[in-house]
């Protein structure tokens, strides 16, 4: 068989003229005249920023990346996208997302590379990264920034998770500020992303069940040596991916994708799972609808005893054997035959992988929690769906019928939250509207409501809470999300009012208003659509192409891919 042309020789392999340009302002980083004759030409879409803390540590990890692609005989050249920390961008990095992932599309296709290798680590960089990559198709492998340590105070170990106890201890003046202080110091005590399951390392678990990196790269920790091996044989691994022309169409199917939910629901992982591979399958164009989420996963118990479903972090769970472990417990459940990026079928990965703590890896027949994965439920409230994760619920609000306490936005919600005078009871039903897609805009992670001061000083520690945004995977609580359509474009959500009678029952996925169909319809009389004030720009172009989150919240316009081909070439 004839070799396959090399896509970057397009540039480089060109006589004349157009050679001399591509290749002459290349040379003045040093680089020799060989390394233009025909080798692969890796791209490395980096995600590395001081603004967002979990991919800090790209640099030193991008290094060990290329001295793998260096020894494969690859030429690896480093390109910087834009970068999403979810802990220091206003108002959300949500919102930024598919900016991210139109950034990182144009980039690969624009550019001279034959394979490119996506690092990435906080939770919106991991989905922006592969849904740009998906819509140009070249061989792609992942590398994850990883895990943080757990963090430690006090004598325990801590993690994000435990932020949201502190900050009720904190406000009910059981945590000084200066213990506050000193726990941001101790949870946050190494480079990488949150400790528990939280939503960077559900997309670091995600891209390794789809098959898109190598065994181990969800769990080994950001300061385990062993993260830099991992990068190392990535490097060397994209080069052959490039030699077999190994695509990302050849490895995420349907199948793959079905895997991927079926291992979130094993670990607990975010609610954010759903919006992100929703996405990245409408990028493939794959069918794929928020129905198939619990109809993949509600037979999977919890079998990763990890926070914030279970009690440990990811670090401890990468020591008891890692994800390859989690997938071989529900082997029997998962597609054995799908293609991953080391060549092998995802079940040649896994069948000599072993667990070496019981205390963190369970069994089918043994597991932590009977019941994981996400509920989604429909209803008049939630037509086109909503979720829940029951793995991180109170059991006895499974199943709960109260009155609606609502809040018209965020700017009511910390308005009204701690009056003395809130009409709000144990029973009661928190409502936040207008933090969906549009509303907000960018859907932010504000759904696990904190409790109101006077329910807390009862001892009370959940309640059932409903909105149209999202939470943080490291989150927990009775918490009903997503609910779409949403409440800024007039979906029931916007309709509710303070007393009316709200049944939830996750068994039977349903969630309802108990208010008639003729009530409702003389309330959407009055509705008035969101004023958002936003007239131009990256914003305003969001607000008008945005889908809902039963859709993934992707552009419209960005559905399907266009691949790899430049249709217009300058010189």
């Amino acid at each position: 068989m004839e070799e396959k042309k090399l896509r970057s020789q397009e540039w480089f392999g060109r006589k004349g003229k157009d050679g001399f340009i591509y290749r002459a302002w290349m040379k003045n980083q040093g680089f020799p005249h060989h390394l233009f004759e025909g080798r692969p030409v890796i791209g490395i879409c980096n995600t590395y920023s001081e603004l967002t803390p979990c991919n800090a540590h790209f640099r030193e990890l991008a290094e060990a990346l290329k001295r793998g692609i260096w020894e494969a005989g690859g030429f690896p050249l480093e390109f910087p996208v834009m970068s999403l920390g979810e802990c220091s961008i206003k108002p959300t990095a949500m919102l930024f997302r598919n900016l991210a992932s139109m950034d990182v599309e144009e980039s690969i296709r624009a550019n001279p590379m034959d394979g490119v290798v996506l690092m990435c680590g906080c939770d919106k960089t991991t989905p922006s990264l592969v849904m740009g990559a998906a819509s140009v198709n070249l061989p792609t492998i992942v590398v994850s920034g990883g895990p943080m340590l757990a963090g430690r105070f006090k004598g325990r170990k801590i993690g994000t998770s435990d932020l949201w106890r502190f900050a009720e201890e904190f406000k009910k003046g059981e945590l000084s500020q200066e213990d506050f202080t000193a726990a941001e110091a101790a949870m946050a005590r190494s480079q990488g992303h949150c400790a528990p399951m939280g939503t960077a390392s559900t997309m670091a678990a995600m891209v390794e069940s789809l098959g898109l990196s190598l065994p181990d790269n969800a769990t080994i920790p950001a300061a385990d040596s062993r993260r830099k091996v991992l990068a190392h044989m990535s490097g060397i691994r994209i080069v052959e991916m490039v030699k077999e022309d190994l695509k990302m169409s050849d490895i995420l199917t349907r199948k793959s994708i079905e895997n991927a939910i079926m291992v979130n629901a094993a670990l607990g992982g975010s609610t954010n799972f759903i919006l992100h591979l929703l996405a990245i399958a409408g990028r493939m164009g794959i069918e794929l609808s928020i129905d198939d989420f619990d109809k993949h996963s509600t037979h999977i118990p919890l079998i990763a005893n990890v926070q914030p479903s279970g009690e440990n972090f990811v670090e401890d769970l990468f020591y008891a054997g890692g994800l390859p472990a989690v997938m071989k417990e529900i082997s029997s459940l998962l597609h054995l035959d799908t293609v991953t990026a080391n060549g092998k079928k995802l079940g040649e990965n896994v069948l000599n992988a072993e667990c070496w703590d019981r205390n963190l890896i369970g069994t089918l027949e043994k597991p932590f929690k009977p019941e994981s994965g996400i509920a989604v439920l429909k209803g008049n409230l939630c037509p086109e769906g909503a979720v829940l994760k029951p793995s991180a619920a109170t059991p006895s609000l499974l199943q709960h019928r109260g009155q609606a306490v609502v809040f018209e936005d965020i700017d009511d919600y910390k308005k009204r939250l701690d009056d003395p005078d809130l009409d709000v009871t144990p029973d009661s039903v928190m409502v936040l509207k207008n933090v969906g897609p549009r509303g907000y805009p960018g859907m932010p992670e504000v759904g696990n409501m904190q409790l109101p001061m006077k329910i807390i000083q009862q001892g009370v520690k959940d309640m059932v809470r409903i909105s149209d945004g999202r939470m943080s995977g490291t989150g927990y609580g009775t918490v009903v999300l997503h609910v779409s359509p949403e409440s800024a474009i007039g979906g029931n959500l916007a309709l509710v009012q303070n007393g009316d009678w709200i049944q939830l029952d996750v068994p039977n996925r349903t969630l309802n208003l108990e208010v008639s169909d003729e009530e409702l319809a003389k309330r959407r009389a009055s509705f008035q659509p969101l004023q958002l004030g936003y007239d131009r720009g990256y914003v305003n172009m969001f607000i008008q192409n945005v889908t809902q989150a039963h859709e993934g919240v992707d552009f419209d316009f960005l559905k399907g891919a266009s691949g790899p081909v430049v249709k217009r070439d300058s010189h």
